[in-house]
């Protein structure tokens, strides 16, 4: 997997995909693209800068009425042969996630790679259905209908944990529905977006529709959500950064689609498939090294349960094997960063003061010594306002809770700032609708936790932000809609003009 792709070879004019070629940034400052498995260099580039911004965001304007005046059958074919193209790379897709994000190669094989390809697939069709409500005489005298038209160049920013994912969540929606977009990738992580970008354009979609800038967010993430020709931003990222980007985009009064941080419950009734709940709870919290929005973090466990339920997750978060992310057996990968590790294990240092960590809690030593890896932890006996219950970890730390009633279970799921995902199990189905109707979340699963599909959306309640990634509703936030209305009668001298002026 990856031969013949040198990632030295592939970038060496640049990591800024402007207007159809790559560029170097003009920043004055580099920045290195490590591998968080070994801690290795596995690029340096020059960051963007404002003129970069600029220059993206011109070649965006320039490609926005040609791109948007394209019939969507012209934009759906388009991105037809832009899913094939990905296909066709998708060994080298997966090799470039994997060496910078230090993703086991299954995950980024048969879930990170295939879900964007079927992404791309998916809006390709969804192109051809911007429709508007079915045209009417709603007040008699005139006929009415609705166009749903593009919006403009949309400056959108994309995480560092799923960084291929997250480029075509922001990006595939906007050119489905007309717009040209400018994003700006994680700077740890900007490979996967740059080829993205690239394949793009080996499919015929005209240069300036997509373009990449690679810079840190203080200069050239700020400078995108503020610049005047940007009328709409999409964010992805912590809740804190959120708000900051709100500001910016309020200032200029731009549309805004905000998807922020989790704490994602995961809340087992007493008469749930316990080894059900237990395999849940470790896929769901492990995923991605735990680097997961959407991950299950906080598990409350109704109490004929809890014991059973604690012992069965510690035993089989014991068996993970954590290793080379190119090793097809390795199980979990690296966190992002040796910071972001110690990071991880700063809450749970600070969680034995109150805390049990049952298993787990530490960094493994020899052969992965050098990487920024550290052990499935499970921790119980912590109190719902305690820092480890409410705050985001990121990370391969699933917390575990007793609860006795229903009610006290699902008040207790509501019980954070967050409102991204969860998830419900049970064997009954009154007792999981009850569930699903009363947590407050943009996903509530029922028996499972993290599967998503491309045809269903994805966003938040309350901190974890507004508007939805994927399927059609995703169309809401790239497109303005504009309601037409034609006069039938033909009258010069209308009943309603006496409101104004003269008698009837």
């Amino acid at each position: 997997m990856g031969n013949g792709f040198q990632v030295q070879d592939r970038f060496a004019d640049g990591a800024q995909y402007i207007g159809g070629s790559l560029r170097s940034g003009t920043s004055g400052r580099s920045h290195a693209v490590v591998n968080p498995a070994t801690g290795e260099t596995v690029h340096t580039y020059e960051l963007a800068g404002t003129a970069d911004v600029d220059a993206a965001v011109a070649a965006a304007r320039e490609a926005f009425p040609g791109w948007s005046g394209a019939t969507p059958a012209e934009r759906s074919e388009a991105m037809h042969r832009f899913a094939a193209v990905l296909a066709e790379q998708a060994d080298d897709f997966a090799y470039a996630e994997s060496l910078q994000c230090g993703k086991p190669i299954k995950l980024s094989t048969e879930f990170d790679v295939p879900g964007t390809i079927d992404n791309t697939s998916f809006f390709a069709g969804a192109a051809r259905h911007l429709e508007g409500r079915s045209a009417g005489e709603y007040d008699g005298d005139h006929t009415s209908y609705v166009r749903r038209e593009a919006i403009g160049v949309v400056g959108s920013i994309a995480p560092w944990n799923y960084p291929l994912q997250m480029a075509a969540w922001k990006i595939l929606p906007a050119i489905a529905a007309g717009n040209t977009i400018v994003l700006k990738p994680a700077e740890i992580t900007p490979l996967t977006s740059l080829m993205f970008a690239q394949a793009a354009t080996e499919a015929g979609i005209p240069d300036g529709v997509i373009n990449i800038v690679t810079g840190a967010g203080k200069d050239a993430g700020e400078h995108l959500v503020g610049h005047p020709d940007v009328v709409m931003t999409s964010f992805t990222g912590s809740t804190a950064v959120g708000k900051r980007v709100a500001e910016i985009a309020t200032a200029t009064v731009k549309r805004l689609h905000l998807e922020l941080g989790g704490k994602a419950p995961f809340l087992v009734f007493d008469d749930a498939d316990l080894e059900a709940a237990v395999n849940g709870a470790v896929a769901g919290a492990l995923i991605n090294t735990g680097q997961d929005c959407t991950a299950a973090t906080r598990a409350y466990v109704q109490r004929p349960l809890y014991d059973a339920f604690v012992q069965g997750v510690a035993e089989l978060m014991e068996t993970v094997r954590l290793g080379d992310p190119f090793d097809p057996s390795t199980d979990l990968g690296p966190l992002i960063s040796h910071a972001q590790r110690d990071r991880v294990a700063g809450f749970v240092e600070r969680a034995r003061a109150y805390a049990t960590v049952v298993t787990g809690g530490e960094a493994p030593g020899g052969v992965l010594e050098d990487g920024a890896y550290y052990r499935p932890t499970l921790v119980a006996g912590a109190a719902q306002d305690s820092e480890i219950v409410q705050s985001e970890i990121f990370g391969p730390v699933l917390v575990v809770l007793p609860f006795d009633t229903d009610d006290e279970g699902i008040a207790l799921a509501n019980d954070t700032p967050y409102g991204l995902a969860a998830s419900a199990w049970s064997r009954d189905v009154y007792r999981a609708g009850r569930a699903t109707r009363e947590i407050k979340a943009g996903c509530v699963w029922v028996n499972d936790h993290i599967p998503i599909i491309s045809e269903m959306p994805h966003g938040g309640y309350k901190a974890s932000g507004f508007g939805k990634d994927m399927s059609a509703y995703s169309f809401e936030e790239y497109t303005q809609v504009k309601h037409v209305m034609y006069d039938n009668t033909a009258v010069a001298r209308k009943d309603w003009h006496r409101t104004i002026f003269g008698d009837r």
